[in-house]
Formats: C-alpha cells, sequence, structure tokens
C-alpha cells in the first residue's frame, strides 16, 4: 500500500501521530535514522506507551503504518509532517540542528503540490525563518508550489482521557491555502481543529501552554520552601485552597521539571524575545525556581538523615524511588531525578533508584533494583507510581523522605516521613 503521509521522527509523537491516521483509513510511513527503531516498528512491537504492540501490529499487518530509514520515500507521499526534539544547546539555547537536519534532506526530494508540517515544539518564527528558507532550496516555493504550516503537538504520555484523536489541533499555515490544507489532512483523523492565523501564532500558542504550567508550578515551589520554613504543611495549603469552586487552579509542588517541554520551553521563548530587547523576567524566575528545586530537595535529605537517623548524607544509603518524570510512564527525558541523583552523589551518597517502568538509566550507569526498602538509610519519592503500596514502604523503611505526597495524609503522622 503506497503511503499517503510521512512522519519524520518515529518517538513518542510520531508513532500515535502515526496510528491516529492509521485508525482512520491513511497509510503512513515513518522515518527514522535509528534502525533498531525501524526493525521493531515494522515488527509490529511498539516502544511508545501509548501505542500497544496489538494496536500497531494490526496496522503494520493491514499496511497501514510502516517504517523506514531510507528519506525517498518522501518523493511519495501527500503530506510530510516533521515531529523531531528541539532540545537546548549546553548555553540554554535553542538547539534545532536536528529538525533542520532532517529538514535539509526533505528539501532534496520536495515535490511539487506536498503539504510540510513541523510539529516540534519551538520559538515563534522558525518555520518561516528556519524551515521555509531550507525547503526553498529545492527551487520550489512555499505558498505556491508546496504547503507549509505549523502544528504542534500536545502529547501528555501516558493520558487516556486526552489522546492525539481527540484532544483539539492548532494549526497555522504561511499562507490561507496552507491552512486549508494542513486542516483537511489533520480533519480526516483528528476531533477538532483550531485554525490560527499563522505559524507564528500556532508556535507561540505550545509556547504558552506549556510556559503557563512551568509558572504556576514554580509558584507552589516557592510556596514550598517558604512553608518549610514557616513549619506549614504546604500539601494541606494547596488541598484547601483547591476546595475554592472558581477563581483557582490546582497545581502542585515537587522536586523539579521534567519532560521535554516544560524544562525546555520557557528558554525558547526567552531566548527569541531577547531579539526584541524584550527580557520576559517573570518566565525566567519561574525557571530559576524550577531549576532550583533538586537542589532543595537534596538538602531536605540531608537535614532528614541528620535529624531524623543522626547520619550524614556522605556514606549514607539512599533510595531514589521513581525516575520517570511523570508517574506510571517510562519517560525519564529532563527528569529531576537526574539531577537530584547526580547532587546525591556528589554529596558523597549511596544512591540507586527503583522504578517498575525504567528498568535502565544508561545516562546514569544504574539499573532499578529491587524495592527492598529497610536495606537503605533514607528513601526519597521523587516520582509516585501508583503501583508502589506506600503504606508497606513507611512500615519498611527506616526514613522517608516524600517529594509527592504519595504517604497521604497518614505519612504526616509518622516521624519516619519528611515531607516538602
Amino acid at each position: 500500500m503506497k503511503a499517503e503521509i510521512a512522519i519524520v521522527g518515529a518517538g513518542y509523537v510520531g508513532v500515535p501521530l502515526a496510528q491516529v491516521f492509521a485508525d482512520a483509513g491513511r497509510s503512513v510511513v515513518l522515518v527514522d535514522v535509528q534502525a533498531d527503531r525501524i526493525a521493531q516498528l515494522n515488527r509490529g512491537e511498539s516502544y511508545i506507551e501509548d501505542v500497544s504492540s496489538e494496536e500497531l501490529k494490526r496496522h503494520v499487518d493491514d499496511g497501514r503504518i510502516s517504517a523506514t530509514t531510507d528519506y525517498d520515500l518522501l518523493r511519495e507521499v501527500d503530506a510530510i509532517l516533521i515531529a523531531l526534539p528541539t532540545p537546548l544547546s549546553e548555553q540554554r539555547e535553542p538547539d534545532l540542528s536536528i529538525v533542520l537536519s532532517a529538514t535539509a534532506e526533505i528539501a532534496l526530494r520536495l515535490q511539487k503540490g506536498q503539504l510540510v508540517v513541523l510539529e516540534s515544539t519551538t520559538y515563534p518564527g522558525t518555520t518561516r525563518e528556519r524551515v521555509k528558507p531550507l525547503l526553498e532550496e529545492s527551487g520550489l516555493t512555499a505558498g505556491r508550489d508546496f504547503h507549509l504550516a505549523f502544528s504542534p503537538e500536545r502529547v501528555d504520555p501516558g493520558r487516556e482521557d486526552w489522546t492525539t484523536q481527540n484532544t483539539p489541533k492548532v494549526v497555522g499555515g504561511l499562507t490561507d491555502g496552507c491552512t486549508k490544507r494542513a486542516i483537511e489532512l489533520y480533519g480526516s483523523a483528528v476531533e477538532e481543529i483550531v485554525p490560527v492565523s499563522s505559524p507564528e501564532a500556532a508556535e507561540l500558542t505550545k509556547l504558552l501552554e506549556n510556559i503557563f504550567r512551568s509558572v504556576n508550578i514554580a509558584l507552589v515551589n516557592e510556596l514550598a520552601q517558604l512553608c518549610d520554613r514557616m513549619n506549614l504543611d504546604v500539601w494541606e495549603i494547596v488541598d484547601a485552597a483547591a476546595t475554592k469552586p472558581f477563581g483557582f487552579m490546582r497545581f502542585e509542588p515537587g522536586p523539579g521539571l521534567g519532560g521535554h517541554c516544560l524544562p525546555v520551553d520557557p528558554f525558547y521563548l526567552s531566548w527569541k524575545a531577547r531579539q526584541y530587547d524584550f527580557y520576559t523576567e517573570f518566565i525566567e524566575l519561574a525557571g530559576k525556581v524550577n531549576a532550583n528545586m533538586p537542589y532543595f530537595c537534596r538538602s531536605l535529605i540531608s537535614q532528614a538523615l541528620n535529624h531524623g537517623a543522626q547520619r550524614s548524607l556522605n556514606g549514607s544509603k539512599v533510595l531514589v524511588l521513581g525516575v520517570s518524570y511523570k508517574a506510571d510512564t517510562a519517560d525519564s527525558r529532563e527528569s529531576p531525578a537526574l539531577k537530584l541523583i547526580e547532587l546525591l552523589r556528589n554529596a558523597g551518597a549511596d544512591v540507586a533508584y527503583h522504578d517498575p517502568h525504567v528498568p535502565e538509566l544508561a545516562s546514569r550507569g544504574l539499573s532499578s533494583q529491587p524495592l527492598d526498602p529497610g536495606a537503605y538509610d533514607c528513601v526519597a519519592i521523587v516520582t509516585a507510581h501508583s503501583t508502589i503500596d506506600y503504606e508497606k514502604l513507611v512500615d519498611d523503611a527506616r526514613l522517608v523522605v516524600d517529594f509527592r505526597n504519595a504517604t497521604g495524609r497518614n505519612g504526616r503522622a509518622d516521624e519516619k516521613v519528611w515531607k516538602l
């Protein structure tokens, strides 16, 4: 079966998107440089939690989904969607190298009449100022010879109520014709399309969504640090405030931000804003508060060991419970647990971790250990997976530092439990 749609990037955005199009009867080819991923996909084996192997294999067997490392297949499709990572450089500036490299490959094969859509989170102006000129090196003109648009991914890994299929899809084209073409494409598979006036409007929409969360999480993280000094329980306060039926939205403190978007997106906007002699001080301050949380959490573990076990952090055995950035998922990208493990090791602690969803942390040279709380001087709850029996954990552990309120109200009365 000839593919109608190509998705460049077979990751947590591309694979669910391919499934949604296949569910709607469209044929999709996933393009990725990782040959092992391609082989796995073509066997119908999913490595993405939001797409089951059963669903994937059904589409692979009926020819609706295929995968390849060969960019030449892009010549034959009607639409090319770019769903690739947009990380930060070591200087905390936007790194578009992965997207731009793929765009250059697309330009070599671009055909008249094709639609190209960037889905990767980025700063306003990327589609027009960076992607468009590269594509036009093909000799074709955007908006006349081919269509170009931006439509940000809105994936929330592990979520079942809002999926790629039923989450409204924002679309902004380079021209009205580009927007119309993108609406036609996504409208064939996604329930609701939200057109906006330009790619820049769509790009900034995605940043606003995530910066909104970042700023509000920073607020409760700062409040948690203040409550620590005032000897107040931040969780009690958040619970009480959340009873107000209007004018308040619940956000919870934690050991820091994780995932691809929340820790990264504010820096993309701040960098772009400086080109306009504008400084996003409020957003940058939120980023500083959130980035400081792993340091605060290391300090809290040290205090708990000093006062609760009469031990120094140096030489203590610490079990980090949960290393994915989000509960009940295997996604450890930008997880605050990674930074906390680094900080604990630097302080001389003997650190291990347990996570039923993440068997290995190659970046830290660690693998998940059996859950044996009593074998450690301290257990730090960093990610609150629902499969853990926290009541038994408290019973078995010598000391627990709970950054997620996983031990609940019962934990407040236990002298072994220290809470954020």
